[in-house]
């Protein structure tokens, strides 16, 4: 009997975390394709009777359908990569093939690579009784899309640290639980498969404390404990590569972080000490040093803030209508970036978040209502011309007017029924 030979399949039953690196076309990713083989197929007379002979278990397990019928399984690859992130969930569910092939890392490391990944938005909000839900915004479709529910023990935790490593892995770790206390636990869930895992422990309970990511390594410093010295000024790096926490050099002096950012490789920190005195460090991973810090970018520094393309960014104003920029050059905040429509003073427009997003500055409000200023072409705009660099997706909560919101103040109805906790972009 004669036969044919197909191009080789594409079984991604395994992790391959070894294909961000080095994958840069489809073609060029058919030697990390794990489990690639041919796939000896017979051809088939045409019969009014076929017979119904059951194959043999090596012939069944050589013999397997194409992912798209009349293409090689790279050309179905390649069209697979392309689909909307929106539709995945969709696609999950055609067949098993289809199954493994987006739930293994080669599916999105192809994504990534090619430049098709799509950046969600991810808030974590406590409501009014006080437990914890999260959303995930899709801002090409402008659609809020379901998640599975936050672990229990997370679902009512105070003070814990929110960061994502790897583009793709939101961590949740620390806190304090209202029964337990403070916690040393850590948990990460991964976009890819839209699944919730554990991750190591810290070395040590905190909650309250001040967190940040560098070179793809989660930073911890500061917060409070439970036990007669409450704050803390011990600090603890995870490198997820080595999959383990280590120790970093103590900061100066205990402190409960209550802003921070990344700004020029280095990681500014600016909290209460244990007398309730304002204090400010800078962390510097190259030497592991700790320093107090009082210049101008410090004195005028507001929450929250971000760093974008070697800028640094601040909100001015409650309802986050109006940027400030930092002028390294005078070492003041001088600059300002006005779209000139602003909200008012409700706490449920207050902007909770301001975080990168596709190369812009997203604003994230209490409503959920969602800004981007493109802040790569504010360098030369200032006062009234800088409107144009802002614009409204269409969020839950966007329709809540003014008059809305000054009805609700007056009848007594303004309290703040949740608040957004944390605000991550995750790229898939």
């Amino acid at each position: 009997m004669d036969t044919r030979i197909q191009p080789p399949l594409v079984d991604t039953t395994a992790c391959l975390c070894r294909v961000d690196a080095g994958l840069k076309s489809v073609a060029g990713a058919k030697k990390y394709v794990p489990g690639a083989r041919l796939c000896l197929q017979p051809d088939t007379k045409s019969s009014i009777h076929p017979t119904r002979s059951k194959p043999s278990r090596g012939e069944s397990s050589r013999i397997q359908s194409p992912l798209l019928p009349g293409l090689p399984d790279d050309l179905a690859v390649a069209c697979l990569v392309r689909v909307p992130r929106v539709e995945h969930r969709k696609l999950r569910l055609v067949c098993k093939r289809w199954f493994r092939l987006l739930a293994a890392n080669f599916f999105y490391s192809l994504r990534r690579n090619l430049g098709i990944a799509e950046e969600w938005i991810y808030l974590i909000k406590r409501d009014r009784e006080g437990k914890i839900t999260w959303h995930a915004f899709d801002p090409v479709c402008q659609l809020w899309q379901p998640l599975p529910p936050v672990p229990k023990e997370y679902s009512a935790a105070l003070g814990f640290g929110c960061a994502v490593l790897g583009g793709c892995h939101l961590y949740l770790f620390g806190g304090k639980d209202p029964l337990k206390g403070s916690m040393r636990r850590v948990i990460f869930y991964n976009a890819r498969t839209n699944k919730w895992h554990r991750a190591p422990d810290m070395l040590r309970r905190r909650h309250f404390f001040g967190s940040c990511v560098i070179n793809n390594c989660l930073y911890v410093a500061g917060g409070e404990n439970e036990g007669v010295n409450r704050s803390l000024k011990s600090a603890e790096v995870y490198d997820p590569n080595k999959n383990r926490w280590s120790f970093i050099s103590e900061m100066s002096t205990a402190m409960v972080p209550f802003i921070g950012v990344v700004y020029e490789g280095k990681w500014f920190l600016k909290g209460l000490g244990s007398h309730r005195q304002v204090l400010s460090e800078v962390y510097q991973p190259e030497n592991d040093t700790w320093n107090s810090v009082y210049d101008g970018m410090v004195a005028g520094w507001r929450n929250p803030s971000a760093s974008l393309n070697g800028h640094l960014y601040a909100l001015e104003c409650k309802d986050g209508c109006k940027l400030r920029v930092y002028d390294e050059a005078t070492d003041s905040w001088s600059k300002h970036i006005d779209s000139k429509m602003h909200l008012g003073n409700s706490r449920a427009l207050e902007a909770a978040s301001l975080v990168p997003l596709n190369g812009k500055l997203c604003i994230v409000r209490n409503n959920m209502s969602i800004s981007l200023v493109d802040v790569s072409n504010s360098s030369d705009v200032h006062g009234e011309s800088a409107e144009h660099l802002w614009e409204t997706l269409a969020g839950k909560g966007q329709f809540k007017t003014l008059v809305t919101n000054l009805w609700s103040s007056l009848a007594g109805r303004g309290r703040l029924k949740s608040h957004i906790v944390h605000c991550q972009v995750l790229q898939v």
